[in-house]
């Protein structure tokens, strides 16, 4: 009887000593292994489980930023734009000093058309560091959806100053130079955009839709397929490659891409276009109209739909 009692004292002395060092793992200790087991799921790409974990660290700790700024991250990643503003906003109240939450923030009001609140949280990044290109590239895209293209222009043309080896920012300042009807020096900044990034699938297409402005569409062809070969995801390549091929005489080619691309995307305004256009080429008066007549009303400035209306209404 007195060895097993001794037993029972050494394990009840044993269970102590754990319950002991579990009772006195810090605060820091536990939100932090909650964050770290956030960030494995993240690279796992399950960003719905690591949401959980550091929803888990905010609820020991609502103050402790990195969870919220991940955890908006993570939202980022299934495309939660609403939760993943509100992570950021939630992080930036317990950090007001930090760029990149009002950098990442003013992206994600962008994508859900917040355009506003976006310019705010832009001027707050240029007020906050005014050497970032970061600051000026979200300046740009901003101005960029309120059509305010000069400014738009200005500002990619000072982010591409501060970095002028980033492609992205080579292609947009490239972008809004299309849309101002400089053609010619649009080519020359995708030149150097090509220089610095070969593989940036988006110079190709923009370079593709100039030469279809210039109805050299076999060019545009292939200057698209060379960016839908590194990027095979973007419904608004399949769009103009199926334009493109309607041009050089494949109609029924065309339609299949271009209707590929509404399944790809259903709220693009410009495969509707061309599904008109399509109408048109073969000689359907009324489906053209259907699709024209709707779309000049709502996008009168929209190329190609009001002459192309002309010609539906013509035959």
């Amino acid at each position: 009887m007195k060895k097993l009692n001794q037993k029972k004292t050494i394990n009840l002395g044993l269970f102590l000593l754990i319950l002991f060092s579990f009772s006195c793992d810090s605060l820091d200790d536990k939100k932090g292994r909650f964050l770290l087991k956030g960030n494995e799921k993240l690279e796992e790409n399950d960003p719905k489980s690591a949401i959980e974990f550091y929803q888990e660290a905010i609820d020991l700790d609502s103050a402790y930023f990195d969870a919220h700024y991940n955890k908006a991250m993570a939202h980022l990643r299934l495309n939660q734009l609403d939760q993943a503003i509100h992570a950021f906003s939630d992080g930036i109240q317990v950090n007001q000093s930090s760029f990149e939450s009002y950098f990442q923030r003013g992206l994600a009001y962008l994508d859900n058309g917040e355009f506003y609140k976006a310019r705010e949280d832009a001027q707050q990044l240029v007020q906050m560091d005014s050497k970032s290109w970061k600051s000026y590239f979200l300046t740009g895209l901003v101005e960029e959806k309120l059509n305010n293209y000069p400014q738009a222009l200005a500002s990619f043309e000072k982010a591409v100053e501060l970095d002028p080896t980033n492609s992205d920012l080579l292609v947009n300042q490239a972008t809004l130079l299309y849309y101002e009807q400089k053609s010619e020096e649009a080519l020359i900044i995708l030149d150097k955009a090509e220089e610095v990034n070969p593989a940036e699938p988006n110079l190709h297409n923009l370079r593709s839709m100039i030469y279809f402005d210039r109805e050299s569409y076999q060019e545009a062809l292939d200057a698209v397929n060379k960016a839908i070969a590194l990027n095979n995801t973007q419904a608004y390549f399949y769009n103009n490659k199926g334009l493109y091929m309607m041009f050089t005489g494949d109609l029924e080619g065309g339609l299949d891409l271009v209707n590929q691309s509404i399944k790809m995307n259903e709220n693009n305004p410009y495969a509707l276009r061309n599904k008109g256009i399509y109408y048109v080429l073969t000689g359907d008066k009324v489906t053209a109209l259907q699709y024209l007549a709707e779309l000049n009303e709502n996008y009168p400035d929209m190329p190609l739909v009001e002459e192309y209306l002309e010609k539906a209404q013509g035959l």
